[in-house]
C-alpha cells in the first residue's frame, strides 16, 4: 500500500511522513508538496502537489493507495475548491482511501466559524467521494504557547478571551503519530476522531509554563473586543482574527470535549506532565 503525505514540507506534514517511516511497516511513503525542493529529507519520494493545480495533483497521485490530506492554508472560501481539486484527483488516480487533518472549533458565532465551517464542508465532500475515510479534527497545538515563552516572561502574564475555557490542546508528534495509525489501520475506516489531550484551562497552562520556565506567570482574562484587536495589530487582519476566534470558541467550550486519540492511535495521548518534564532537558 503506497501512502502519499501532502504539504509535506509543512510542519505537520513532516511529521506524519517521518512517523509513518518509523513505524518501519513496510509501506512505500510518498511526499507533496507545492515546491518539494522546500521539503526536508525524509528518505521518502517528493512529488510536485500543488492544491491549485488539479492535472500536477492527478499526476502526481498515480499509483498512490492512500492519501493525507492536510487543511490547506488559503482563506476559507478558496481552500474548499483546492480540497475539492486533491479529493477529484484521488479518485481519478485510483487512490482507494482519504484521511484529513480537519479542526475543532465553533461551527458558529466566532472569527474562526468561516475556517470551521470550510473545514466541515471538505469533511462532507470528502465522506461523498466514494472512496474509504477517516477524518480527524486536531485540538490546539500548544506548542506556539511554549514557543512564546520570552513574550509572555516579559509580559508577567497570559492575557487573551478564554476565560476560565478549557482547550484540547495537542502537540504535532502526537498528531503524527495518530495519523500514521489512520492512514494505515482499515479498522478506522468511516470514523472522525477528536484528537487531543487532557483540556486545560488559561491557568492551568500559565503554571505548566511556570514549573517548566521558572516564570512567574498569571492569567488575565481580556474581553474578546480587545483580544482581537490586540491580535490584530500584533499579527494583522487575517492571522489576528483566525486567533481572536479560536479564544472565543474557547471561552464557549467548543474545544472541550471528549477525546478518541486513543481510539485512533491505539494508546493514550501523552500527559502534560510528560511533555513539560521532556522540556526542561
Amino acid at each position: 500500500m503506497t501512502i502519499a503525505v501532502t504539504a509535506v514540507s509543512g510542519q505537520l506534514g513532516t511529521s506524519i511522513a517521518r512517523a509513518l517511516v518509523e513505524m518501519h511497516t513496510g509501506e512505500p511513503v510518498i511526499g507533496l508538496a507545492r515546491t518539494p525542493e522546500k521539503a526536508p529529507d525524509l528518505g521518502i519520494e517528493l512529488r510536485p502537489g500543488d492544491y491549485d493545480d488539479a492535472e500536477q495533483l492527478r499526476a502526481s497521485l498515480a499509483g498512490v493507495d492512500t492519501v493525507l490530506l492536510i487543511s490547506g492554508m488559503a482563506a476559507p472560501d478558496l481552500r474548499i475548491g483546492q480540497h475539492r481539486n486533491v479529493i477529484d484527483a484521488a479518485k481519478a488516480a485510483g487512490v482507494s482511501k482519504i484521511v484529513y487533518t480537519s479542526v475543532q472549533g465553533a461551527d458558529e458565532g466566532t472569527s474562526f466559524s468561516p475556517i470551521i465551517k470550510s473545514n466541515r464542508q471538505t469533511e462532507a465532500d470528502i465522506r461523498d467521494s466514494g472512496l474509504d475515510w477517516v477524518i480527524g479534527r486536531n485540538g490546539i497545538y500548544i506548542e506556539p504557547d511554549v514557543e512564546y515563552i520570552e513574550t509572555y516572561r516579559k509580559a508577567g502574564e497570559i492575557a487573551n478571551s478564554a476565560g476560565n475555557g478549557r482547550c484540547g490542546y495537542t502537540t504535532r508528534p502526537e498528531l503524527a503519530f495518530a495519523y500514521a495509525r489512520m492512514l494505515i489501520g482499515a479498522e478506522h475506516n468511516g470514523q472522525t476522531y477528536l484528537l487531543h489531550g487532557e483540556a486545560l484551562t488559561q491557568a492551568q497552562l500559565a503554571e505548566y509554563l511556570n514549573r517548566t520556565f521558572g516564570t512567574d506567570l498569571t492569567y488575565r482574562p481580556m474581553s474578546h473586543d480587545d483580544y482581537k484587536a490586540d491580535r490584530i495589530a500584533e499579527l494583522g487582519e487575517f492571522i489576528g482574527t483566525v486567533i481572536a476566534g479560536i479564544y472565543r470558541g474557547i471561552h464557549d467550550g467548543a474545544l472541550d470535549a471528549p477525546s478518541d486519540f486513543e481510539t485512533a492511535a491505539g494508546r493514550p495521548h501523552r500527559s502534560w506532565d510528560d511533555y513539560f518534564a521532556s522540556l526542561k532537558g
